[in-house]
């Protein structure tokens, strides 16, 4: 089945099909039609789940954490200060091996205060142990939502779906809507090692001493170098049952390129267009969309860009005080390697501004014109 959807009713759907079992919710913009329309479904029967209204974000994540303890499959979303309201119990969450699923619709941060879309919300979460996953179409957020559960409950460790505010959240494309019995056979239930229970009963997230703490840690970074092997293993049988290819990153055009875009969120497919456009003129440039940034895609990466002289990051976010966020990623990917591109870093599209084809364009032809990086951050769109 087919159907005409935005961004956020693609995550609802998506959390339908997984047969979630409990869906905590509070709303904020650009957030709110996630959990609005999950609530219609477990209303009228479409999905068979407890639906936990909460006073707060942090809430809605402890409520997703007790759910996630007792053995059930849960989700919720939200978006910037609703995110950061969160970031206590997204340690608990990945401390405590707990296979959430968690849908934030990308918005800048405030103060100034604004609805629109940047990265920085979900970045400054980078560190907090959770698989993130970042979304270019409508029907990639559904499908990543059923891959990210299969993903996370292999190894107990909880997903982030991201997307774009507005641009994706509130856009209209078609999709299609897997049938669920092919979900069934690709997401099996739910069933953890240890959970709450009467008849076996465990303590969870106990005072742990320096003793044990460090291999607590250990053991989480190491199942976490597992997530991408089995993020292209997942995505291959998802494209056997769905026809659809999910990969840790979607590169297009990338094999002769002479400078390579690297992008991520709705600005790649953006760059598709440029890319065949400047193809037109004789540029021969390539896009890299990243799609896992947590763990960050090494050896793709490298792979990948390592052939071009030259490669071109655009951030739609910044570390106040260094880089672009997925420019460090890069660069660091690169480092100690035998062929190593030049790198440049660019901004643009914060709180929501459009980054176009012609940026990209624009940035191509900067990119082309140096024989190195002269800033660190060239800024694109800026109003001076």
């Amino acid at each position: 089945m087919k159907k005409v959807i935005m961004g956020n009713h693609a995550l609802s759907y998506g959390a339908m099909l997984s047969r979630s079992q409990v869906i905590a919710a509070y709303p904020i913009t650009p957030q709110t039609q996630v959990v609005e329309l999950l609530s219609e479904m477990c209303a009228d029967g479409t999905l068979e789940a407890k639906f936990i209204k909460v006073e707060s974000e942090h809430s809605a994540m402890a409520a997703c954490l007790g759910a996630s303890l007792a053995g059930a499959r849960a989700f919720t979303a939200t978006s910037a200060q609703g995110l950061a309201l969160m970031h206590e119990m997204l340690h608990w969450a990945s401390g405590g091996r707990m296979p959430v699923v968690l849908g934030n619709i990308n918005r800048a941060m405030a103060p100034g205060w604004s609805i629109w879309s940047d990265q920085n919300d979900s970045l400054s979460e980078r560190d907090t142990g959770w698989i993130q996953f970042y979304c270019s179409s409508n029907q990639e957020v559904l499908d990543s939502v059923i891959q990210a559960f299969k993903v996370s409950e292999k190894l107990m460790i909880p997903s982030m779906i991201i997307l774009d505010a507005f641009s994706l959240s509130h856009t209209y494309e078609v999709v299609e809507i897997p049938e669920q019995e092919k979900v069934d056979g690709y997401l099996p239930p739910f069933k953890p090692p240890f959970r709450l229970t009467t008849e076996e009963p465990h303590a969870f997230g106990g005072l742990t001493s320096p003793d044990h703490y460090m291999e607590l840690r250990y053991k989480l970074q190491k199942d976490m170098e597992k997530v991408p092997a089995l993020v292209d293993e997942t995505g291959r049988e998802y494209e056997k049952i769905f026809g659809r290819r999910l990969s840790q990153v979607d590169d297009y055009r990338c094999d002769d390129a002479e400078l390579i875009l690297v992008t991520s969120g709705t600005a790649g497919y953006t760059a598709r267009v440029a890319v065949d456009e400047l193809r037109e003129k004789g540029i021969k440039a390539g896009n890299l969309r990243i799609r896992l940034f947590r763990p960050f895609p090494f050896e793709k990466v490298r792979q990948i860009v390592s052939s071009a002289p030259k490669v071109a990051v655009l951030d739609r976010n910044i570390s106040y005080g260094h880089h672009g966020i997925f420019y460090q990623e890069v660069k660091s990917a690169l480092y100690g390697q035998t062929a190593k591109p030049t790198v440049f870093g660019f901004i643009a599209g914060l709180g929501g501004r459009d980054i176009t084809k012609d940026h990209f364009k624009e940035i191509v032809e900067y990119a082309l014109s140096k024989d190195k990086a002269e800033e660190e951050i060239v800024w694109i769109g800026v109003k001076k």
